[in-house]
């Protein structure tokens, strides 16, 4: 039996008053998922445990079958995997956002979606000024880099908010707090010096592009220790294609293969077909296929309505309908990580919906797929990681 997995990065969401009380979800047009809810079983999943921050790296973990809690790894930490840092002991990784601060307000954690090219310019010249003994820079896509501090593991017990969630809002006592965080504040104010003058961000400004005027390190991890392979776990052979470091380096913590294919980016940009036909081909020689399309939750981060709907409905499209069409014996998984509301503009930990079907499935009832059609099966998932185990069972 061969099984793939569709994650819909953050499209789950909440009613909006301006699509007559319908989530993003519910407009969408989705007639692949909706048909794969009539053929399969529908319900609702607790990716997020309880007091766990509603991110991707907890939710993801679950919906690849391991626990959020017990497996917990630091997000910088899987990052930083993901770009082939090795960790060393007494080294903290965070992420860190290239964002645009504007009279103490966060106007955008993405310095407005910077492209990796000259992200990296600008993370470059970060380096070549502030690199030393303590601190490291490591370039990574877009917006989202590392910081690798060394010497500092009380990093690990400060506070962190992530830019995402105080989108438009001040940033005062927003930023590291607790233990260890001098630290960074110091970094965080000699970095705006270093911003201010960097000719890449010179040329942004001149052409009216926001340029980056803030570094924001969060999410702490270390080394992780104790992981089981997937294929030991699961005795299965498993591959994954993503855009993003997050998921990238999941798998390679996991020992999951990572699925090399051109054109797949972290926005509404990326190569959805590319995505599916590379994840397609890789059944050949792998048990289960992970499909990671990032482009709902980029547009729920950035409050757009329009672009939410259209990237759920080009998954719907060019990955489910390429999947369906294939006319293989699979079983599918579909499901969102985490809901990102339009409202909110971040995440939040509630239930999400998945769809499951393939041979050996029964069908329980639901006639689409969305938050309201899976909550009124009553089939609730809770924790979220066993819903691997109804995929492969």
């Amino acid at each position: 039996m061969k099984h793939l997995i569709v994650i819909l990065d953050g499209a789950a969401g909440w009613p909006l008053e301006e699509l007559g009380g319908k989530t993003t979800l519910e407009a969408a047009a989705t007639p692949n998922l909706d048909a794969l809810a009539r053929e399969g079983v529908v319900g609702l999943a607790q990716t997020v445990p309880p007091g766990a921050e509603p991110s991707s790296s907890a939710a993801c973990t679950s919906i690849l079958g391991y626990d959020p809690v017990a497996d917990f790894v630091g997000r910088g930490a899987i990052e930083a995997a993901s770009m082939g840092i090795v960790l060393q002991p007494g080294e903290v990784a965070l992420r860190m956002n290239l964002v645009h601060i504007s009279e103490g307000v966060m106007r955008s954690y993405s310095c407005g979606h910077i492209p990796t090219e000259e992200s990296r310019r600008i993370v470059a010249d970060l380096a070549r000024e502030l690199a030393d003994g303590t601190f490291s820079f490591h370039p990574g896509v877009a917006y989202r880099h590392i910081l690798v501090v060394r010497g500092h593991p009380e990093l690990l017990e400060a506070g962190y908010t992530p830019p995402h969630d105080i989108s438009d809002k001040p940033v005062e006592g927003q930023k590291p707090r607790g233990p260890g965080a001098e630290v960074l504040l110091d970094l965080m104010e000699r970095a705006r010096q270093v911003l201010a003058r960097s000719q890449t961000n010179l040329v942004r400004a001149q052409r009216g592009d926001l340029p980056a005027t803030d570094i924001w390190p969060f999410w702490p991890g270390v080394a992780p220790r104790g992981l089981r392979p997937f294929v030991e776990a699961r005795g299965l052979r498993a591959a994954l294609t993503s855009g993003v470091d997050l998921l990238n380096g999941l798998a390679v913590l996991f020992g999951i293969d990572r699925l090399q294919i051109a054109g797949v980016t972290d926005g509404s940009d990326t190569d959805y077909a590319a995505q599916a036909l590379g994840a397609l081909t890789a059944l050949d020689d792998h048990d289960l296929v992970v499909i990671h399309v990032e482009s709902p939750d980029e547009e729920g981060h950035a409050g757009d309505v329009a672009g939410k709907i259209a990237a759920i409905e080009a998954i719907d499209r060019e990955v489910v309908g390429r999947v369906r069409a294939s006319g293989r014996a699979l079983r599918v998984l579909c499901m969102p990580d985490h809901p990102t509301p339009i409202a909110l503009k971040t995440h939040v930990g509630e239930p999400v919906p998945f769809v499951l079907a393939g041979p050996g499935i029964e069908p329980n009832g639901a006639g689409e797929f969305s938050e309201r059609a899976a909550a009124a099966t009553g089939l609730r998932v809770d924790p979220g990681y066993r819903v691997m185990d109804m995929l492969l069972m």
